[in-house]
């Protein structure tokens, strides 16, 4: 981890000219302690530094800025100049924002790279006609099912509250019989206490981080998918950056995308030990829960090919392209 600190920290090595400061307040919907933000707040010094203060950065964590839900609206109408959110989460605006959470299209860090490298150019363009730029993004470690029960099979979801966030959690939790619920990351550990949900998908990062075994009693691995999380900047703010500044934040953008993608990879092992460590089962799905999943993630991708049109189709079918040929 020291070594990525260190790395971020060169990036910071281009001094601008003296100046007055502009302060740059970044909306974070994750508690300050997620390697999401942790790197959130090394990208702010790093650009901080960068720049010689002209442009500071200050992350504001936890959705105590502006929920989790709010925080793109915020940006594209310039109430802050730059935020992150989880890139899923505006799936209701355009369905190849839920590129990244397609059900068990991908199921490792490997896969989920070949499948960004393909869907970031749409993505970048997406975002532009909304008068955002795409600064860096991160993956989450890969999905899996929180309950407060054993659970062997879809049929003994049924009638269960589930934690939804996204247009593809939501109708994953319709097509097993689940409740779900609207839930921002910030009101997860007061949900799951009083009882508004019991379950939820999501990787072990955000249970650990969330202590959810003081709620919840099991954790399934089902490696349902890798969403990201993205940093992006207000593009009106953008163009009135500087050329060296934008270089600048290039630069430490590129470091953490690096920094946060290894960090995933690293938290994965961690957290799920630290789930089991405060009581958790945390085990693979079982083979008739995995039958039964994998039944319905065929019904969601067919409906999502069908939602995100030529782009969505062209993106699957590159993707699909890249893996065979790796075989």
């Amino acid at each position: 981890m020291k070594t990525f600190k260190l790395t971020l920290a060169a990036a910071a090595t281009v001094l601008a000219g003296p100046a007055l400061a502009d302060t740059w307040d970044m909306p974070m919907a994750y508690s300050g302690s997620n390697f999401h933000s942790v790197t959130g707040a090394e990208f702010a010094q790093c650009v901080t530094t960068g720049t010689g203060g002209e442009i500071e950065i200050v992350t504001h964590p936890g959705g105590s800025l502006f929920a989790g839900a709010d925080i793109k609206r915020a940006v594209q109408t310039g109430q802050v100049p730059i935020g992150e959110r989880l890139l899923s989460g505006h799936q209701n605006e355009n369905a190849l924002f839920g590129v990244d959470s397609i059900p068990f299209l991908v199921s490792s860090f490997e896969e989920h790279d070949v499948l960004w490298e393909i869907a970031e150019p749409y993505i970048t363009d997406l975002l532009a006609e909304q008068n955002l730029v795409l600064l860096y993004s991160v993956p989450w470690p890969p999905q899996g099912l929180y309950f407060n029960q054993e659970v062997n099979s879809v049929a003994d979801m049924e009638g269960i509250r589930f934690r939804s966030y996204s247009n593809a959690t939501n109708r994953l939790a319709e097509l097993t019989g689940m409740l779900p619920v609207t839930i921002e990351a910030a009101e997860i550990s007061q949900a799951f206490a009083t009882g508004v949900a019991s379950s939820m998908v999501s990787s072990g990062a955000t249970g650990y981080d969330r202590r959810v075994w003081e709620s919840l009693s099991h954790f399934y691995e089902v490696d349902a998918w890798l969403p990201r999380n993205y940093v992006f900047v207000n593009a009106d703010v953008w163009s009135d950056t500087s050329e060296a500044n934008q270089a600048v934040i290039r630069a430490c953008a590129g470091m953490a995308e690096y920094a946060g993608s290894w960090r995933a990879r690293e938290y994965t092992g961690f957290t799920l030990a630290g789930l089991a460590a405060g009581g958790m089962t945390v085990q693979r799905a079982g083979d008739q829960l995995v039958a039964d999943l994998q039944e319905i993630g065929a019904t969601m991708t067919e409906e999502w090919l069908a939602d995100a049109g030529e782009d969505g189709q062209a993106i699957v079918d590159a993707y699909r392209a890249a893996m065979a040929a790796q075989q």
